[in-house]
């Protein structure tokens, strides 16, 4: 059983959180690679997927997890809904609990949305992404993928680079990375890089090169264009240049690395196409990943009301 009742973020969670989580994702791996991939687990539970913010492999990803574990599922767009009519957050969510969901999955522009829910309503509430803070089980899927590939965590050197003050995902990564033992850097633009982020404890780096020798497991962080108010950047050719992974650069190392992307690949921009295909790239690793660690986070979680 998790130390938490809801998963807002993995600033809340212990390392023993994480290796239950991961146990746990290990057993419902080998469920979905059956023949039938499907057990009984969350039967009586009833799981609403609220997203006020547009998603194609979390909800996916939440959606296969919540039928996988065969939990009744509901699935709720901000577009289109009475949230363009003027209805609160509050109000929208309560309606839907007033219909006896058990658990919700949420996903907002606002930072600390799933928080302030979290206070007012009795459901739990699974965090998958609250604007520019945290996004916890993309960090549990690439924290899980890191182990699976590589054996373990402890003592790594993972090198996030790209658009870092922006991201959601780098944020939860360095909290996961940290509490397994992992040494965590940042890479990117000077403007890109929050200003008090070596708080953090993280090392900052703005020479690509250098941080590619320094990993063992480089995570490419799409650049987020649509959260950019000002333009941080000349250009994305520039940017490119400047950041983007090629084959050529991961030759020129004298070790292999592993690459890592949260999705979607913006190909040509972070990463090329030749990098994001090679066989050191688990990109596809992940997504497989994604649908375990959330079928973990959904039952381990279920597990702390009466089921």
């Amino acid at each position: 059983m998790l130390s938490q009742k809801h998963l807002l973020g993995i600033k809340d969670l212990t390392r023993e959180d994480l290796e239950l989580i991961f146990q746990t994702a290990d057993q419902f791996k080998e469920v979905i690679n059956r023949p039938i991939k499907k057990v009984p687990s969350l039967r009586d539970i009833t799981i609403a997927n609220v997203f006020f913010e547009n998603s194609t492999r979390t909800k996916l990803s939440f959606e296969l997890a919540e039928k996988r574990l065969s939990a009744d599922v509901i699935n709720f767009s901000s577009s289109g809904s009475s949230v363009k009519k003027g209805e609160t957050l509050l109000d929208t969510v309560n309606n839907i609990l007033s219909m006896k969901v058990d658990m919700i999955v949420m996903r907002h522009s606002s930072p600390g949305a799933p928080h302030f829910l979290a206070k007012h309503i009795d459901a739990t509430i699974l965090n998958a992404g609250d604007g520019t803070h945290e996004h916890p089980t993309q960090a549990i899927l690439d924290t899980y993928s890191i182990r699976e590939k590589l054996g373990t965590v402890e003592g790594k050197k993972v090198v996030i680079v790209g658009d870092i003050l922006h991201s959601r995902v780098a944020l939860s990564n360095i909290f996961a990375l940290q509490k397994l033992g992992a040494e965590v850097m940042v890479c990117g633009p000077h403007t890109l890089i929050p200003k008090y982020i070596k708080d953090l404890g993280v090392i900052v780096e703005h020479d690509l090169m250098k941080a590619l020798k320094w990993c063992d497991v480089a995570n490419m962080l799409r650049i987020q264009m649509e959260r950019q108010l000002v333009k941080n950047f000349p250009s994305v050719r520039e940017y490119s240049q400047n950041f983007g992974l090629t084959k050529e650069i991961l030759e020129s190392l004298d070790k292999e690395i592993v690459v890592m992307h949260p999705g979607p690949i913006n190909r040509g921009v972070e990463i090329t196409s030749d990098v994001a295909d090679a066989e050191n790239a688990i990109i596809l690793d992940q997504v497989e990943n994604g649908v375990a660690t959330r079928m973990a986070a959904l039952y381990l979680l279920a597990g702390k009301k009466d089921v």
